[in-house]
Formats: structure tokens, sequence, C-alpha cells
């Protein structure tokens, strides 16, 4: 007898299932029933799909497979932020976190096992990438987020960042196939105004979102504006130095019209200085831009700490003073070590 191998069901385009239905002798709109399930019901098993006949579940499940997600293990911090041990189908883990304020409540994803650009002060940059994030399971984070923002608040999930582990844009086709599926009114019908994208900083592949004009927002993890120090904390900067960096952003800001977040932490001894801030202030100034000044979080003893209160200010009323839109960003979760930087898979 001959086995049949079992493909993700959610792999496949809506015309491919509808192929796939067409070839077992049923209806093309059965595909609609199916990826309504999928994609906005979020269901995890086909027996969860009721409008279906038995025989039809049944004929599903000999054909497909449904590889969610599983939250291994959830923390919770004594500001209320939730850390999410993430399992995937074949075992691996990341970590997801939601991050509850007054106004909002932000999903934090991720989009790679890992990471593979060094940043000196991050922990995921110590842990060997072990492959890109599937759409699906992107997706699936955003959704558990979401059932725990009704669960644990009672409100809504309003906003979606890809902050977690690895590089989101060395995983460009399956972090905006998991947007588009996040933002269709056939998906989670969010706004693309909603979600932001951040990236180190890789020229090319922001001049390729800017021609083919997302509309999510984009924010860049920059650190420093001078090429040494930012070589020297952020190795990619070697290959994509602050000129080719600000030239993309120029681009993206003439095909897009959006405003680029800056995102900044200031550490002692490493860019703490006023040549740092008005190096910051200059680069800025090429693009309608705002900057987040962050808090850091250690992840060790080592080279990084957090520059002083007063070193926070100076920056702040030099680029306040010049037009640029600047918040000074306290980090949450700390305690249960899901602040920005921290993520390291410690359960496994």
């Amino acid at each position: 007898m001959e086995t049949i191998v079992r493909r993700d069901i959610r792999k496949l385009k809506l015309e491919e299932l509808k192929a796939f239905f067409v070839d077992q002798g049923e209806k093309p709109f059965r595909a609609h029933q199916v990826h309504e399930w999928l994609w906005q019901k979020s269901a995890k098993d086909f027996d969860q799909m009721s409008n279906l006949s038995l025989e039809t579940r049944l004929m599903l499940k000999q054909h497909f497979v449904i590889n969610h997600i599983q939250v291994d293990h959830m923390q919770q911090s004594a500001d209320g932020t939730i850390k999410n041990a993430v399992k995937l189908h074949d075992g691996l883990i990341v970590e997801s976190v939601l991050i509850p304020t007054e106004k909002r409540i932000t999903a934090c994803v991720s989009s790679q096992v890992g990471c593979s650009l060094d940043c000196k002060f991050c922990a995921t940059a110590r842990l060997k990438r072990m492959r890109n994030l599937n759409a699906d399971e992107i997706y699936d984070q955003v959704v558990a987020i979401q059932q725990q923002a009704e669960l644990f608040f009672n409100r809504p999930l309003t906003n979606v960042v890809f902050m977690g582990m690895g590089e989101p844009l060395l995983n460009y086709t399956n972090v905006l196939e998991a947007i588009e599926k996040i933002t269709s009114q056939k998906g989670l019908n969010m706004a693309s105004k909603r979600i932001t994208v951040s990236t180190v900083g890789i020229a090319k592949m922001i001049q390729k979102m800017a021609d083919d004009e997302v509309k999510f927002n984009l924010a860049v993890s920059l650190h420093a504006a001078l090429n040494e120090t930012r070589s020297s904390i952020m190795p990619i900067n070697d290959t994509n130095p602050l000129e080719e960096l600000g030239e993309a952003l120029e681009y993206w800001y003439q095909k897009r019209r959006r405003k680029v977040t800056y995102e900044y932490v200031v550490w002692k001894g490493i860019n703490d200085s006023p040549e740092q801030a008005n190096a910051l202030l200059k680069f800025c100034l090429r693009v309608p831009s705002k900057v987040n000044l962050i808090e850091y979080n250690p992840i060790d003893a080592g080279l990084f700490q957090q520059a002083s209160d007063s070193a926070i200010a100076m920056y702040q009323h030099l680029l306040e003073s010049n037009g640029i839109v600047t918040r000074i960003r306290k980090s949450r979760g700390k305690d249960i070590d899901a602040a920005c930087g921290q993520l390291a898979n410690k359960f496994i």
C-alpha cells in the first residue's frame, strides 16, 4: 500500500488548496472553508473544522498536518510582561514576549531560531542560527500572544514588533508572508501601521522593502552613528557602513514617505560622549525620523554598562532641540530576561 507523505497544509496557497479538493472530487469552496479555519480562526486541529463533514476531515488528516507551535514555558514579570518559550514542530525553541502598557499590548516576535549577526551586546547573538522561521510559525506567535492578551488582561492585542530573536530581513520572504496573513481580512485583520519590523540595517534589503511598497513601519537598531564605534559593537556595519545605510534610508523615505525609528542604547565609555551624540543628530537629519533611547539590559558583567542619566539627558536635549522626537524607553520584563537584547532560550 502506498504511503502518503503528509504535507504542512499551511504551506499551500489558496489556489493550491482548491486544486487539491478538485483532485479529490470535492467542491473548490471547501478550500475557502479550510483557509478560514487556518488563518482567521487559527485552528490547530482538523477536528476543529466543524462545518466540514467527518469524511472530509479524515481525508485532510490523511494528506496534511498542521505544524502549530506550542507555548512550552511561560513566565510573567512583576510588571505584567509575559515571556513565552515557544516550541516548534521540530523541537527547536524561540522566544516571544507580550508587553503590556496602559494604552497598548504589543507582541514582540522572533523571526529566526538564533541569530548570525554577532551584535556584542545581545544575548541572542550568542546562539547559533539554526534556521529561519516559517510564515505560519511567526503568525502562531502573534496568535498565542493575542490569546494571552484576552486571557490575562481582557484587552486586545494592538501592536506587533519584529524585535525578538533573529534578523527579520534575513528571512524576508517568510516575514512578509507572515505579515500578509496578520494584516489580511482573511487572516487576523490587523492594520499595517500597527506592525514594526526592526533591522540592524541591511541596506539592500531596506531598498527592496521600499521597492516592494511595504506598508508596515521600519525601525533600525543603530546604537552608534560613527563607523568605527558601530563596527566594534555591530559587525554588520563592516559590510553595511553608515554611508550605505543612510542612502538606503533616504531611498526608503523617498519611496514610502514613512518616518524611520532609530533604536539607540547609550553605554558608558562607548557612545556617551557629545561627539557620538552629534553624529547621531547628523544621521537623524538625513530623513524624517524619531529616536528611542533604550535602557540597556545587561546580559553579563562584561563590557557594556548603562550610561549615566546625565549622558541620556544630553542626548535627549540635543535631539529634541533640533526637532527630533525622542523618547526614553524603560525596559519591561527584566526580571524574567524578557527585555530588549535578553532573549536567549535559557529553558533549553
